[in-house]
């Protein structure tokens, strides 16, 4: 079986206090319907796309319009959507990613979703749970900006309830409806008085399939860790029974997703620090110390078909970089994908992730700079560009062998001098851990 191209616009919906910040309006695709013909002309079949929430719907009644509009071009164009309902967002106005009804709400708008469009099989409802809940609920970045255990677990936790019943609203609708659940699998090394927390991370970014999949048991080390997080055992004895297994795992991956924790805090600048309430520790990328663990796509790809054994896609695939780079980037995530395939893995697709660049997530969407990331279009011109990156997709699409002279060099991330920081001498070794 081949490895799809499937495709995708950054379309963060964030909110930070009391404001929106719409990835879809800022890089102009709120106006312009022919980007999905851009898309259409690399050969890309499956994009995943926004019918988001907070645009369609911001005081509770839908405004189809754009989505009609957009949709209807799809077929068209015999392109497949992946529908999005919220992607890093937290609902309207009159909910929040803790309010205990946040679950109902969000699973009536999915119903609307799949009644006014009962064609569509592939739905993402919550991009990345996970992710979402620790950057909203525990590190404070986006709304409700939370800085707790529980306020992180009540996020997480409530996104999930969300996608389950909204699979199964829309499940009525369309009995074929396919999840397609995306989550970043970074991975977490430390030295060895760190391995706790190392431990720790690295059994939490599962909890996301597992919780869906009903997997979790009260045994679990993050069901213990939920519980103690004022999460109650009868919420979560429920996704046992009422499973939701993804149709297809989405394993979204970037250079930065692995990361490394030092104690030694006097060697790294003051916005790296951080720490558990036990232990300061700076969190830097992990590409950026001299580790000899297996980094990037391939590892990640081999634990994960090493843990479910279902269906995966690389969900999204962006380097903010030169165009040589993102060249790299998107070549070496392709070649681990056709490396699991050869080794039996069942590998659908890969995505090429912010079509039109995105913008401010060099500051994780908390600031509005207008810092612009190109992607595989740029948009710095009076109609958006396509980059060499689109020649590289086009030629994947027909599947002929690309010949940019960029890809016969190593990415930054697999040069020598990528290092920044240095592990101690003297027989102390990294640890990292499953």
């Amino acid at each position: 079986m081949s490895i799809e191209l499937w495709g995708g616009p950054e379309c963060t919906v964030n909110r930070v206090g009391s404001s929106y910040i719409d990835q879809i309006r800022l890089s102009g695709h709120q106006n312009r319907i022919d980007d999905l013909d851009r898309f259409a002309a690399l050969g890309i079949r499956k994009l995943r796309y926004p019918v988001l929430w907070e645009r369609t719907a911001p005081e509770g009644y839908p405004d189809w319009r754009w989505a009609d509009e957009r949709l209807e071009r799809f077929r068209a164009l015999k392109v497949d959507p992946i529908v999005g309902l919220l992607h890093h967002g937290s609902g309207p106005r009159y909910t929040s990613l803790i309010d205990p009804l946040f679950p109902e709400h969000f699973s009536q708008y999915a119903k609307q979703v799949a009644q006014r469009y009962p064609w569509v099989e592939h739905y993402t409802p919550v991009n990345e749970p996970l992710t979402t809940a620790r950057f909203s609920g525990l590190y404070g970045f986006w709304y409700p900006h939370g800085r707790s255990d529980k306020l992180f677990a009540k996020a997480f936790v409530l996104q999930c309830r969300a996608i389950v019943l909204a699979m199964r609203e829309i499940r009525k609708v369309n009995q074929n409806a396919k999840l397609v659940q995306t989550e970043d699998l970074g991975k977490t090394f430390s030295l060895p008085n760190l391995s706790y927390q190392a431990d720790f991370e690295n059994e939490r970014r599962w909890l996301t399939f597992d919780l869906l999949s009903g997997r979790l048991k009260p045994s679990d080390g993050m069901w213990k860790f939920l519980v103690r997080s004022g999460i109650k055992d009868h919420e979560l004895y429920w996704f046992m029974e009422n499973s939701c297994a993804p149709d297809v795992l989405g394993m979204n991956h970037y250079v930065t997703s692995d990361r490394f924790l030092d104690d030694r805090i006097e060697y790294f600048a003051e916005g790296l620090h951080g720490g558990n309430g036990r232990d300061r520790y700076a969190d830097v990328e992990a590409v950026r110390v001299n580790l000899d663990e297996s980094l990037g796509p391939l590892a990640r790809l081999q634990e994960l078909w090493a843990r479910y054994r279902r269906p995966i896609a690389v969900t999204e695939v962006h380097l903010g970089c030169t165009i040589d780079e993102q060249l790299r980037w998107f070549w070496e995530v392709w070649n681990a994908a056709l490396h699991m395939q050869s080794r039996g893995a069942d590998i659908r697709a890969v995505t090429a992730w912010s079509l039109l660049g995105s913008f401010d997530w060099n500051s994780l969407l908390t600031r509005q700079d207008g810092h612009y990331e190109s992607g595989v279009f740029d948009l710095r011109s009076l109609h958006p560009a396509s980059t060499e990156l689109g020649q590289l997709i086009m030629d994947l699409a027909q599947r002929r062998r690309p010949t940019h002279p960029a890809l016969r060099g190593a990415g930054w991330w697999r040069k020598p001098e990528r290092a920044c920081y240095q592990i101690p001498n003297g027989g102390t070794e990294v640890v990292s851990v499953m």
